[in-house]
């Protein structure tokens, strides 16, 4: 049977640009942005680049005629109606793709992408007058930063004002609108429509976090919301909370300029909804458990687990009034969710801090037999002493923090005898919930 086509709801999106050996900018950000983002992702490569986090270290161009056979292969079988480029690097190059832009009617956004942001120029000085009088007037989005803005317009770039100015030029060089991001600035993107002659500004923060690549993600993330039917303003709004968080989740990748994670919040989102799962699956262990409940303590158990890089109580899901005794049997009182269970959270947290492996706990009833049950069953055990716990300080944090020293690692057990109003308690810690939870069920049935 013949494949239904895509569906506009699920768009064709195309990246001219080129290849970043690195992983960190061009065509890989491109299609890693186009993939988080819903859409499908196609694309034509101008340019091979030797790069890496630290810099460029050599171009190797294709021939205009290959650039043109990629777009004319995508186009020909493909419903393209948006684009975006990057790396264009010499004259005839731009040509090529200002003709097949003309050719097939394709809705553009151009990165003028001029310098890599680890360093090495990815734009010949000779083709920056070809940019502009060939492509910006088939653009309708042109994504400057402030020194691609001050190259186009020829005016200074330093503050908003000269930014206001710098649009206008660049808008009457073709492009209807332009976005002068705010990376170099003050973290604030500034978008003029030159139709209506508006300015908009989007304030941002700087945020920590590696940035190769950013102005590439920017540019696809906003080639893509376009490409939903996103309005112009809320596209630009998309796109810088998409680069922000593409910014806060990356992750070391050589000696430089760190990368984007496009696919950051995405894997993160993947990685909550399988702590939620186990979570659920562990708590239904305990429920079907005939016995558990000789191990809940008078306050209540909790049982958490938390995604892996953990760093907030927001990373750590658990049952969010506590698991209690109820007829004999173990009764989770509210849903499992992230940000619930603060005391068992901040052992987790603690624990992950010394070995990232145990992310998961459950708080069990402290008496001598308990204690001796877990030795019985193998696992190994540290313990903390509340008498000795400083003032103005969590008593989680620190006590786990002092069991695990006097053990030299994390144990999977980890207890303490109380004190003035603070119930005895034992911390089963674990790789996740299930395991914890399965371990816990075992201890209590060997109990009569």
């Amino acid at each position: 049977m013949k494949e239904k086509p895509l569906t506009p709801a699920n768009p064709i999106v195309m990246t001219i640009a080129g290849s970043d050996s690195g992983g960190g900018a061009g065509i890989a950000a491109d299609l890693k942005t186009f993939a988080a983002l819903g859409v499908h992702g196609t694309c034509a490569i101008t340019s091979v680049t030797a790069q890496n986090t630290t810099g460029v270290i050599d171009t190797f161009d294709l021939p205009p005629e290959a650039v043109a056979s990629q777009i004319d292969a995508i186009c020909a079988d493909m419903d393209v109606k948006w684009a975006k480029t990057g790396m264009l690097a010499s004259s005839a190059i731009i040509r090529e793709v200002a003709k097949e832009i003309r050719k097939y009617g394709l809705f553009l956004v151009v990165d003028p992408v001029m310098a890599a942001e680890a360093g090495g120029d990815l734009l010949k000085k000779e083709a920056l007058s070809v940019l502009i009088e060939e492509l910006l007037p088939v653009c309708k989005v042109a994504t400057p930063n402030a020194s691609e803005a001050e190259a186009l317009s020829g005016v200074p770039v330093k503050n908003h004002e000269e930014a206001k100015i710098a649009a206008r030029i660049i808008a009457d060089l073709g492009a209807t609108v332009v976005i002068i991001t705010g990376g170099h600035i003050d973290a604030t993107d500034l978008l003029y429509e030159a139709d209506s002659d508006t300015f908009i500004r989007i304030p941002g923060t700087f945020v920590k976090g590696g940035t190769h690549g950013s102005g590439c993600t920017y540019s696809a993330a906003l080639t893509a919301f376009l490409a939903c039917g996103k309005s112009l303003e809320i596209a630009a709004v998309e796109s810088k909370k998409f680069v922000v968080q593409a910014i806060l989740k990356s992750r070391p990748a050589g000696r430089g300029v760190n990368p984007v994670n496009p696919l950051g919040t995405t894997l993160e989102e993947k990685e909550r909804y399988l702590v939620l799962r186990n979570l659920k699956e562990a708590v239904l262990t305990l429920e079907k458990s005939p016995d558990f409940s000789k191990l809940i303590p008078e306050v209540g158990s909790n049982i958490g687990m938390a995604i892996p890089g953990a760093n907030s109580l927001k990373d750590v899901g658990a049952v969010e009034g506590r698991i209690v005794k109820y007829r004999q049997r173990a009764l989770p009182v509210g849903c499992v969710g992230f940000g619930k269970g603060r005391h068992v959270g901040s052992a987790i947290l603690s624990a992950t801090c010394h070995d990232p492996e145990m992310r998961a706990a459950i708080f069990l009833k402290y008496s001598e037999r308990n204690l001796s049950l877990c030795r019985e069953a193998g696992l190994s055990i540290s313990y903390f002493d509340r008498t000795g716990e400083p003032e103005n300080i969590s008593t989680v944090d620190w006590g786990i923090a002092e069991a695990i020293k006097k053990y030299g690692g994390v144990p999977r057990v980890i207890y303490d005898k109380g004190s003035s109003g603070k119930e005895p308690m034992i911390r089963l810690l674990g790789a996740n919930a299930i395991e914890v939870a399965q371990i816990a069920v075992e201890l209590a049935e060997k109990l009569q």
